[in-house]
């Protein structure tokens, strides 16, 4: 399935702080409940999904950073075509809910943007193409920002690494110069993301009439 096309063409980040720690159940109501559900409308919003980086990960963080130290969470928008267009909506989308107060007031987004998508790969032993593990309920992900320039050879280096992890399923999904539009806060022109993700492995059912079946 190595060979099926990726519509997605887009990734749109923020990694974002809750300012006030009495907020994080607010803010996560008001994401979940309101904000991402009024994104999926637009063309071409394929899928979106957030993470946050609990006490104990943000404790097992191989490195970090002034920029990204603060972060709580981190949310991503998979994007395909028409790209521009669906940029240039879901920027003003934000700002039309902001004008009817409809954003959270105790966030600070410290790195937020649209990165093409440069490459994706999965794991050997899963069965699914690349194009749809972004799509797999998954456990957690391990998020690597970094210089485009040493992209290349980390990749490889968090490829390897995550062949050998139970559940892994695939690396890279994102990573290159951020595009024009957005707000890329605190991103340069020469950042990267890379986003693996760890996802449960099933028990597959036998290959009969009655499971062939989607």
């Amino acid at each position: 399935m190595s060979d099926v096309r990726n519509k997605v063409k887009v990734g749109f980040f923020s990694f974002t702080e809750i300012t006030d720690p009495r907020e994080h159940r607010s803010y996560n109501e008001w994401h979940q409940l309101d904000h991402m559900p009024e994104q999926f409308p637009l063309d071409g919003i394929a899928f979106g999904q957030r993470w946050v980086s609990t006490p104990a990960c943000r404790a097992a963080r191989a490195a970090s950073g002034e920029l990204l130290a603060p972060i709580h969470y981190v949310t991503l928008y998979l994007i395909t075509e028409p790209v521009e267009r669906t940029l240039d909506e879901f920027m003003q989308l934000g700002r039309d809910l902001y004008a009817v107060g409809r954003f959270h007031h105790h966030r600070r987004a410290h790195l937020s943007g649209p990165f093409p998508v440069e490459r994706t790969a999965v794991a050997p032993r899963v069965l699914v193409s690349a194009a749809a593990v972004p799509y797999r309920p998954n456990t957690g992900v391990y998020v690597a920002v970094g210089p485009a320039a040493a992209a290349p050879a980390a990749s490889d280096a968090l490829t390897a690494m995550l062949a050998a992890v139970p559940g892994s399923s695939f690396a890279d999904p994102l990573g290159a110069d951020p595009l024009g539009g957005g707000n890329p806060a605190g991103s340069g022109p020469d950042d990267t993301v890379q986003v693996p993700a760890v996802t449960p492995e099933p028990e597959m059912p036998s290959a009969n009439g009655s499971d062939a079946a989607g």
